[in-house]
């Protein structure tokens, strides 16, 4: 029996209403927040009862806040000053899709507990498993992990499940997306069946659906947004461009309207290396982000875009979900996603937490009927515009294209590699064949040559074994003794 729950069914709460422990209440107010998003006063109280819940609302309204803090107060009664990790067992596990999105909860919670003795590590692939093993060994009452690694830890039994009394699926719908559904059969089978479980999730489809009611009981289900609803406060338009006016096309939007902080989605790794390159030849501070990168280079990269000494991020869909940037104004769709839904995520990015954003995306008319269905999905006609592009920077464009047009790589490299470049070519080589005239002397002076060096060869074809004993050939001797 699964209970449904309304946005509108409670009014918005403040923090402290809730009943939350001090020291929670103390990082929530050093965070700048002091009123709960819908998603937040309809969750935090049934987790904190011990419900288990089903989770849904568009991204950027706080889910994170909605099962990280009542998870936490749940906690605090085995918060323990103890160095023993027999005093710190895992108590509490959060599973992520992503690398990107488990070291993101993981920042939340680490951030909410800092006046905590409570523990927290977090546990994802592309990065040495030796660090992580040290710190589970340390004893941690939470754990934020993605599927695969906490399977390598649980195989290497670097990790004990047996104490587990909460779950949480982050992300669930991304989680099916990705193939992850065996690997979390065989998570949610080693954990207690006495637990509380809980599922947030950007939307509720059929599947979701069935994989809540294998491992959740009764829950009461939260939903406080229409299904791939796009957030109200961003502005969304649509450009149409050829193709090969789509880099030009995002150049000039990023210098005409000065945006920084922007995050421009593709389809295709190579795509995302190639646009940075020539975004990083303008002068704009750009990194790139998707599947080829380490785990190290990916978490630099949003570093740096965090930081804001990258102001743009290109990225594939590897950073669709989960990322949470303070602030970010803009989101560009250089490519339209081939699944709808992930537009939705995409553009998600930007209007968090109440902010205002825009959405731009570029579409050529082979993109047309992605756009299409992209509006049957939002339910919602995306405005179309017309990008004015300056003569000079077209032209610019069309002089880059040709210039790659005519050569193609041999000429690039030979522009490259100055020493690559063909020489002129000597007239000598185009005379017709002239034979020598043969010298006289010369001819003589070979022969005379030629013959010494047969003769040298005949005596070379001698035994060596007397000369090897210290002797002499017999003609030497003979030669010796009349010269004496």
């Amino acid at each position: 029996m699964t209970d449904t729950s309304n946005a509108n069914a409670e009014s918005v709460k403040s923090f402290s209403e809730f009943g939350l422990h001090p020291d929670l209440l103390t990082a929530i107010s050093a965070s700048g927040y002091t009123v709960a998003t819908p998603i937040q006063t309809q969750a935090i109280p049934a987790i904190i009862d011990g419900r288990d819940v089903m989770g849904a609302a568009q991204t950027g309204t706080g889910k994170t806040a909605a099962f990280t803090l009542p998870l936490l107060h749940r906690l605090m009664p085995y918060a323990s000053h103890s160095t023993s990790p027999a005093r710190h067992p895992v108590r509490a596990l959060i599973l992520a899709p992503t690398r990107e999105l488990a070291d993101q909860v993981a920042d939340s919670v680490k951030r909410y507990s800092e006046s905590c003795p409570l523990r927290v590590a977090v546990v994802f692939g592309g990065v040495d498993i030796a660090a992580q093993k040290e710190e589970l060994r340390k004893g941690c009452e939470l754990v934020i992990a993605t599927p695969g690694r906490l399977l390598d830890h649980i195989e290497q039994k670097t990790i004990n499940l047996s104490q587990v009394n909460t779950l949480v699926l982050d992300e669930a719908d991304r989680m099916l997306d990705m193939g992850f559904l065996p690997d979390l059969e065989r998570i949610v089978k080693l954990l207690p069946k006495s637990r509380q479980s809980l599922l947030f999730s950007a939307t509720f489809s059929g599947e979701i659906r069935k994989l809540a009611r294998s491992f959740l009981k009764s829950p009461i289900e939260i939903n406080v947004a229409p299904q791939n609803a796009t957030a109200e406060n961003v502005t969304q338009i649509a450009y149409p461009v050829s193709n090969h006016q789509k880099q030009v096309a995002v150049l000039h939007l990023l210098k005409s309207r000065n945006l920084s902080q922007v995050i421009i989605f593709v389809n295709t790794k190579i795509g995302a290396s190639r646009l940075t390159r020539e975004l990083v030849k303008e002068g704009i501070k750009a990194e790139s982000i998707h599947g080829d990168k380490s785990q190290l280079e990916r978490i630099k990269a949003l570093d740096s875009f965090k930081s804001g000494e990258t102001t743009v991020l290109v990225a594939t869909d590897v950073a669709a979900r989960g990322l949470d940037v303070a602030g970010l104004p803009c989101v560009i769709n250089v490519d339209l996603p081939f699944n709808p839904e992930d537009y939705v995520h995409r553009i998600g990015r930007t209007g968090r937490a109440g902010a205002s954003g825009e959405a731009i995306a570029l579409y050529t008319d082979h993109e047309e009927k992605l756009l299409e269905d992209i509006e049957k999905l939002i339910k919602v006609k995306v405005p179309r515009g017309a990008l004015n592009i300056p003569e000079a920077v077209q032209n610019r464009a069309h002089t880059s294209s040709d210039s790659r047009s005519r050569g193609g790589k041999g000429e690039r490299f030979k522009r490259t590699f100055p020493g690559s470049r063909s020489a002129p070519i000597d007239d000598f080589f185009f005379k017709p064949y002239e034979p020598s005239v043969k010298d006289p002397q010369k001819e003589a002076l070979r022969q005379q040559q030629e013959q010494k060096w047969i003769e040298h060869q005949a005596i070379a074809k001698q035994p060596q074994l007397a000369i090897l004993l210290g002797g002499r050939p017999k003609k030497n001797i003979k030669s010796a003794e009349s010269n004496d």
